[in-house]
């Protein structure tokens, strides 16, 4: 992406648009964010910040003026807790945005428009096993998603086919896996595992309490390849959905040691089956990338921690100081 451009990055006041919108300005280029709300623990680094409410068209028609490339990273989203219990909220809102924008991004002559899928697409069928087979593109049919928000970004990338299909408007797909780092939320029921548990661990002195028995498994990818990763697809002339995480799978347990090691803790698992864990395993597939790319995300699960849980260890700190 050496030519410069003028970029709206929406759900900027969130974790992924805000660290989106850093990178972007450091690259040159002119960026809009727009959100419900600013950023939490840093003012946006954005040229323009508008607090919009995305599931109005006429909002998506204001932030979409002027503006050549859209990443569309505005979600009614969170952790495994919230999404399994707010399926009809989840659900309205996101198909709103997703569709508001991809109209209002055409009409307003936006060259490329980048939707921010999920995992959670993948069927549920073919991830019954902590030791899951990696997940690729083309195992999300036949069509068994996660309820409400897995089954709304399905939907949103048929969509986006849609849009090429009828109108010759260019989409890009990309499917996170869990993406973690600093300057995310960490608690409130909207944080994702690695923030929930160095939430945890940085406040217990004996035990830890563990979704599940602690067996299902994950990948996770930090924030700075996320990032690399949206710009490349982004730049790439592939229309179809793309991985975008890592395929370093570890159990949830195996999570909580290599946090409870970087904070020198020596904790006691404590499980509780009755609270919700998603899916058995799932892991990432990242061959296609690769071979649409020229590359995948690189930092390890256990370099990425280290910033991840010092940060949330200061903030809980601080928290507790007032």
């Amino acid at each position: 992406m050496n030519q410069k451009h003028r970029v709206l990055v929406t759900g900027a006041g969130g974790f992924i648009g805000h660290h989106l919108v850093k990178r972007l300005k450091a690259d040159g280029h002119w960026v809009r964010g727009a959100d419900l709300k600013s950023p939490e623990y840093e003012p946006s680094a954005a040229d323009q910040f508008e607090v919009l409410d995305l599931r109005k068209s006429d909002n998506c028609l204001q932030a979409t003026r002027n503006v050549d490339q859209v990443y569309n990273l505005a979600a009614d989203m969170g952790g495994i807790g919230y999404i399994t219990s707010s399926l009809a909220q989840i659900s309205k809102n996101n198909i709103l945005i997703n569709a508001h924008m991809l109209d209002a991004s055409r009409l307003n002559g936006v060259k490329r428009f980048l939707f921010s899928s999920s995992a959670c697409v993948y069927a549920q069928y073919k991830q019954k096993n902590p030791e899951v087979t990696p997940l690729r593109e083309e195992d999300a049919y036949p069509a068994d998603p996660e309820p409400g928000y897995g089954w709304e970004k399905l939907f949103a990338e048929e969509l986006c086919r849609y849009y090429w299909k009828d109108h010759q408007f260019e989409t890009r797909i990309v499917r996170f896996h869990n993406v973690y780092g600093t300057l995310g939320t960490y608690d409130g029921g909207k944080e994702k595992a690695p923030a929930a548990i160095s939430r945890k661990v940085a406040l217990a002195t004996d035990e830890i309490e563990i979704w599940g028995d602690g067996e299902q498994t994950r990948s996770f990818m930090y924030i700075d390849d996320c990032v690399e990763g949206l710009i490349r697809i982004m730049s790439s002339d592939y229309r179809e959905p793309l991985n975008l995480g890592t395929d370093e799978m570890v159990s949830i347990n195996q999570l909580v040691d290599m946090i409870s090691k970087i904070a020198g803790k020596n904790l006691v698992k404590r499980h509780d089956k009755t609270k919700p864990q998603g899916v058995r395993g799932r892991n990432s597939d990242n061959t296609l990338l690769e071979k649409v790319l020229g590359w995948s995300p690189s930092i390890s699960l256990e370099r990425g921690l280290v910033p991840t849980y010092k940060w949330i260890e200061k903030e809980v700190k601080k928290v507790a100081l007032y």
